[in-house]
């Protein structure tokens, strides 16, 4: 994903001034999918301006100016949209679990039990989100990040609970081997 097609989607809801675009990068947006700063945002939209997929529509004090998006803006957002996700051979995260075994045992236990602890606490923050906003769920499941939610709450608990198992097995191992060399 891009910082320009964040943007773009941003804007299709509603025009928006680079402070609006800034702040919700620092809400739920920011917290649960991608993270955006203002230096990056800005520079951003005036490539977007340039490339006519967004306009100014308005300028306000102190140069504050509110961007829409463009036809040509929604047909690149809906493209993108429309196409599968990129995927690829890049993830840091399965990289990591490769690479595990270099790591001392008892510092492999403390890395899945750091993941585990890190998914529930993401957990708790994700339902957090939601209190209170169950009746938006159910009157428009595709407005108010929901669906962003309830899939990172299921892949989150997923990663939570792999890693529990995988700790589970290690143990489990660790167990068969010191009973195996006690029978010697």
């Amino acid at each position: 994903m891009s910082l320009r097609h964040a943007l773009l989607g941003l804007l299709v809801r509603e025009p928006a001034s680079g402070y609006d675009l800034t702040k919700a990068f620092e809400g739920a947006l920011g917290q649960f999918a991608w993270q955006a700063r203002h230096s990056q945002i800005y520079p951003e939209l005036k490539r977007l301006t340039g490339d006519g997929r967004v306009e100014v529509v308005s300028e306000g004090a102190r140069g504050r100016k509110t961007y829409a998006i463009t036809g040509d803006g929604r047909a690149e957002f809906r493209d993108w949209m429309m196409r599968a996700p990129e995927t690829g051979a890049r993830n840091e995260f399965i990289l990591r679990l490769f690479l595990v075994s270099s790591l001392e045992r008892d510092e492999a236990k403390a890395l899945l039990r750091g993941y585990a602890d890190s998914a529930d606490e993401q957990l708790t923050g994700i339902r957090g989100f939601l209190s209170g906003r169950e009746d938006d769920w159910e009157s428009d499941p595709l407005d108010h990040g929901h669906l962003a939610a309830d899939y990172s709450l299921r892949v989150i608990g997923a990663i939570r609970d792999w890693a529990l198992a995988a700790l589970d097995r290690i143990d489990a191992a660790e167990n068969a081997s010191s009973g195996s060399r006690g029978r010697s």
